[in-house]
């Protein structure tokens, strides 16, 4: 059993069916979570390592000492861990599921220990249950327009850093990747203007599960449901478009309680968390 390596631009694709094959509330991946992963910043500076597949599973070092694991057949993940790992760096961190028994069992065996390190916690809403889209006076919202990457790479770095890897040519090699779709890309727009909040939803069409990443606000318009405004208004045009099922995975510990509070907000329902391993190749 010898698993393909190949570049992640050309294994991308494979990933993605699997991950939708595989999808449960059990599980940590979701197609535009791994489009979002590959294709946020700009090739040269990602910097992403390469990824090794099988019909059951993938490993992909995303970079050198971070993977991602993704399967539910014991020997196809044993398979694709270690060819991931001869290539690795001396120390490789990975985060799963708590409920991905069979991905954990093999980064265990593999000589992976857990440890401490800030967790996720996936959110889910059945979106029947979606509240109205609610904005204070003076901001609209609407969705990102063929075109816009420029303003909408400069919302999200506003938002987050301006030493965020979100550059204009990275959001057009984005929005080129599936399962993005302008529709339900949303923005909140000032009475001036100005882009000062976002969020950026992807629906996989194979599940009906619509993923809520990235969201962010500009510090200057925080604390005026913004955020929660764009979430909803990007998680209604996917339901329009099929989606039945929304998925947040904000941070879970103590130190960054924020966003979770907003999705619960909205009508989110805390799952299962994210665990964190790490492996050195001494041992």
């Amino acid at each position: 059993m010898t698993p393909e390596r190949l570049d992640v631009e050309h294994a991308l694709p494979r990933m993605q069916a699997l991950a939708s094959q595989l999808w449960s509330p059990q599980s940590r991946h979701h197609p535009g979570q791994l489009a979002w992963s590959a294709a946020y910043g700009e090739p040269h500076v990602l910097d992403l390592g390469p990824a090794f597949l099988l019909d059951t599973a993938w490993a992909w070092l995303e970079s050198r000492d971070w993977l991602e694991v993704c399967g539910t057949d014991a020997a196809a993940v044993e398979a694709v861990v270690a060819a991931a790992l001869a290539v690795a760096d001396d120390e490789v961190t990975a985060s799963t599921l708590e409920t991905e028994d069979v991905t954990v069992a093999a980064l265990t065996r593999a000589g992976f220990v857990e440890v401490d390190a800030p967790w996720f916690t996936h959110h889910h809403l059945d979106l029947a249950d979606l509240p109205p889209v609610v904005l204070p006076e003076g901001y609209a919202v609407r969705a990102v327009r063929p075109g816009e990457a420029e303003q909408r790479a400069a919302v999200h770095r506003a938002a987050w850093s301006p030493t965020s890897r979100v550059t204009t040519a990275a959001y057009e090699r984005l929005m080129t990747v599936a399962p993005y779709r302008t529709e339900t890309d949303h923005v909140v727009v000032s009475e001036s203007g100005e882009w000062v909040a976002s969020c950026c939803v992807w629906l996989d069409p194979a599940t009906g599960v619509a993923l809520v990443e990235p969201v962010g606000c500009v510090e200057e318009h925080g604390g005026r449901g913004l955020a929660a405004a764009a979430s909803v208004s990007a998680l209604t045009a996917a339901r329009d478009l099929g989606a039945t099922e929304g998925l947040v995975c904000p941070r879970g510990d103590d130190d960054h309680p924020g966003p979770a509070r907003l999705y619960r907000r909205i009508g989110f329902v805390p799952g299962a968390r994210t665990r964190t391993y790490r492996w050195r190749r001494d041992g």
